[in-house]
């Protein structure tokens, strides 16, 4: 048999759509890998229901591809070394991949790859994946490079492979067996390409009609939001494939493609500065605030006494997803209200969310927790959430049972209910439901203020030109002036208007 052509599918799990698999088809037999990685899933940004989504997307994958000749093949450890043994057995005439933007570990996992296939004489192709563009100089034109990307035509499913004689598929490892800590997530999202057709059609054929008037509230996002964002994220589905299907079946819900867009728009900042990942975007705002592992223990389990941001967290702790606002004000929360660091709450929100997706999960830690430099100070208050939200308390109910017996008049803020209420319900506070960690208002403005004298500092204004040159939307009609006046106490540094968006999800965010 003639040397192989390896596909390796990482965040890319499908046979439709897939530019490398029909390629490396064209040019002999194919040996479709997926190497899983211990030590990529020991990161602090990983869990046991991302992996389960993604086992469960594998194993449907393998099926697709033994009907198509040859199976998914499966291995456990470091990709170089099961690369090297492909190498020895079969010999190698190329490695095919979609481009990744990946966190931090992945990046460099892709560097020692890159550097074994050199040494090795191993072509590397990395075909684009959906409209993040690579080695990009400019933002300039950005958006047309993505609808030129979406336009292009959908790549067929190869029509046959040919089969490797004895070569064993592989086991697809439990959670248990990468040492994945328990994580019961009941309400998850199931994995498979299967599960995402089926999703984006109930979506396009009668959930997304409510999409831009219910999307904003807990209580009927679960229903109303498109739910593609996982299958995006591991790509079940192509953003492409969503982009024309949407387009071909007419009366796209209203915003919906632009949520596409900026899916890409924000992974792009990332592809162009990999360590936002982990140093604050405006250096400026580094070391603002400290540790706390009582209060961030307290925020991650559901229990700061703030009801509605408790509801949140544990509906999120229970089914994977949340809708945009609710990541948000999460996120806020922790950052303002609690004054954590953004990278501590971060990761523990990666870990929850199936649909983590490094490049749009990173860029908004940093907008929501103020440390870009380029967006607008956005402080949510937690108690107006609720009551916009909420107004009946049906979800804090739902998801706070022992809140459920408080009358309608103190929910949103059980702290003002009297101790013989409390005492005749059966709901005393400090006991049955935490007192608040903070009084939200006070809490609030000190944030506020402790920002806004951050950016009056001496050179501020000048670096967040540099990061709005970099990093904005060029939609947004900004770009740095190199002779800005310096700005009085009340002013406020260049903002990026396209992000006033505030995406947490590329998909369900809430357009104002």
């Amino acid at each position: 048999m003639s040397p192989v052509q390896v596909v390796w599918f990482k965040r890319d799990l499908r046979v439709a759509d897939h530019q490398p698999l029909l390629q490396a088809s064209r040019l002999g037999p194919v040996l479709p890998l997926v190497v899983v990685e211990p030590e990529l899933w020991r990161q602090g940004d990983a869990s046991a229901r991302q992996w389960d989504f993604c086992a469960e997307s594998l194993e449907e994958l393998r099926r697709d591809l033994a009907e198509l000749g040859q199976a998914l093949v499966v291995r456990t450890g470091i990709v170089e070394e099961v690369l090297e043994r492909a190498r020895r057995r079969f010999g190698i005439a190329g490695l095919w991949s979609h481009e990744e933007t990946g966190n931090g570990w992945t990046y460099a996992r892709d560097r020692r790859v890159a550097r074994w296939a050199e040494g090795h004489g191993i072509p590397w192709i990395e075909q684009p994946s959906a409209g993040v563009i690579r080695r990009m100089a400019s933002r300039n034109g950005w958006a047309r490079r993505w609808e030129q990307r979406m336009a292009e035509p959908m790549a067929p499913s190869p029509q046959a492979l040919l089969p490797l004689e004895g070569l064993e598929a592989g086991a697809i490892p439990s959670a248990s067996e990468l040492a994945l800590a328990p994580d019961p997530c009941p309400r998850r999202q199931l994995g498979g390409r299967r599960q995402g057709l089926a999703v984006l059609e109930s979506f396009l054929s009668g959930r997304g009609v409510r999409y831009h008037r219910e999307l904003s509230s807990p209580r009927t996002a679960f229903e109303s939001c498109s739910r593609l964002s996982p299958h995006l994220a591991w790509g079940t589905l192509s953003l492409r494939e969503v982009v024309q299907l949407s387009r071909r079946r007419g009366g796209v819900p209203l915003g919906f493609e632009a949520r596409l867009h900026w899916h890409c728009h924000f992974i792009q900042k990332l592809e162009c500065q990999p360590d936002l990942e982990f140093r604050e975007l405006h250096p400026l705002t580094a070391g603002l605030r400290s540790s706390d592992p009582a209060r961030l223990a307290a925020w991650a389990e559901g229990r700061t006494g703030l009801p509605f941001v408790d509801a949140c967290m544990r509906a999120l702790i229970a089914s994977g997803w949340i809708n945009f606002r609710m990541r948000a004000m999460l996120m806020s929360v922790a950052s303002h209200h609690l004054w954590l660091p953004w990278r501590e709450s971060g990761l523990h929100l990666a870990r929850l969310f199936v649909d983590y997706e490094p490049g749009i999960h990173w860029s908004q830690c940093q907008m929501q927790s103020g440390t870009t430099g380029i967006n607008t100070i956005r402080i949510y208050n937690p108690i107006k959430q609720g009551q916009d939200h909420d107004p009946k308390g049906e979800f804090i109910r739902q998801w706070l049972p022992e809140l459920a017996v408080v009358p309608a008049v103190h929910l949103h803020e059980p702290w003002t209910m009297p101790l013989s209420t409390q005492q005749r319900v059966g709901c005393v506070l400090g006991e049955h439901y935490p007192l608040p960690l903070v009084e939200p208002g006070a809490a609030a403005r000190e944030a506020r203020e402790r920002l806004w004298a951050r950016r009056q500092e001496l050179g501020f204004a000048e670096l967040a030109d540099a990061i709005q040159q970099k990093h904005g939307s060029r939609r947004s009609g900004l770009a740095a002036s190199g002779s800005r006046r310096r700005r009085s106490p009340r002013s406020r540094p260049p903002v990026d208007q396209s992000n006033q968006l505030q995406l947490l999800l590329p998909l369900d965010l809430d357009p104002g």
